[in-house]
């Protein structure tokens, strides 16, 4: 998302520091901090370096090769395979209530995660100051399943970097987060972008990164990939009846390539950051010429 971001500022696109509002979901919510605060694009991939150090890989994936996908989703697939793709996807865009109860549901079937994320806090409380009327991170509460955006007017009160070391708490992987004396998790267990929760007026223009929209390698990278699709065009179809346009990316062949099917891999960071900032320039151009 980054690499794509800084690709697109590269070749005369906008710059992303200046969006009017920013809404992250999981990893998106470490970006979505990091342009808050100030931080370019590629300016952040400059302090990261291209590649990790020798050896450096998140805890929970030791084969590049191989896809961690677990927790609520795979629970629910476990009903019929890619089949039930379908059935997750309406679960995921059901009724607030409904959809507590489905995730809450799913939640119950996934071991408690014991890894930290607290180096990740650490590293954006200094990237940021706290939350400003823009940042908006989405997060599920453990026990109720239902969706906690913080930075909304009517969430908790959160710091940033409690709020997006929740929303990137992976169920089965990571420990919950403690905010407030309720536990957070991955808001990416209600949906992979909600993308709904973004506050528009008509003629506003929304851009929404997909970074899951593309998986289709193996069975159950190819359902997850369908149930992202499937609830990002119906998250997309909602802002569009109140007004905005909404353009989705999502990986093109290239960034999927690169990215292959652990999204928590770090070995493929080179290619990964390569193949984004080309999407993001030929995106840039390919808006240049179409105006």
């Amino acid at each position: 998302m980054t690499a794509l971001l800084a690709g697109i500022a590269e070749s005369g696109g906008f710059d992303a520091r200046d969006a009017g509002c920013f809404l992250g979901t999981s990893a998106g919510s470490i970006v979505a901090a990091s342009l808050v605060g100030g931080i370019a694009p590629a300016d952040r991939l400059e302090r990261e370096g291209a590649s990790p150090p020798a050896g450096e890989e998140w805890p929970i994936a030791q084969d590049a090769e191989r896809a961690p996908l677990s927790g609520p989703l795979a629970a629910a697939l476990e009903l019929g395979g890619t089949a039930a793709a379908p059935l997750a996807s309406l679960a995921l865009n059901t009724t607030a209530a409904g959809g507590a109860f489905v995730r809450r549901a799913m939640l119950s079937r996934v071991p408690e995660g014991t890894r930290s994320l607290a180096a990740l806090g650490q590293l954006i409380a200094v990237a940021t100051e706290g939350f400003d009327d823009r940042l908006l991170v989405a997060t599920v509460e453990l026990d109720s399943g239902r969706r906690v955006v913080f930075g909304a007017p009517d969430a908790p009160h959160a710091t940033v970097s409690q709020a997006v070391m929740a929303s990137c708490a992976i169920p089965g992987f990571f420990a919950p987060i403690e905010i407030g004396g309720r536990r957070y998790v991955d808001g990416g267990a209600w949906s992979p972008t909600n993308m709904d929760a973004v506050p528009v007026r008509v003629g506003e223009r929304v851009l929404c990164l997909n970074p899951t929209g593309s998986l289709r390698s193996s069975a159950l990278a190819g359902a997850f990939g369908s149930v992202s699709r499937t609830v990002n065009a119906s998250e997309a179809l909602a802002l569009r009846h109140r007004g905005a346009s909404v353009q989705v990316v999502n990986p093109d062949a290239p960034s999927a390539t690169a990215m292959g099917t652990n999204l928590m891999s770090r070995r493929r960071r080179g290619e990964v950051i390569a193949a984004g900032h080309s999407q993001g320039r030929r995106l840039a151009l390919s808006d240049a010429q179409a105006a």
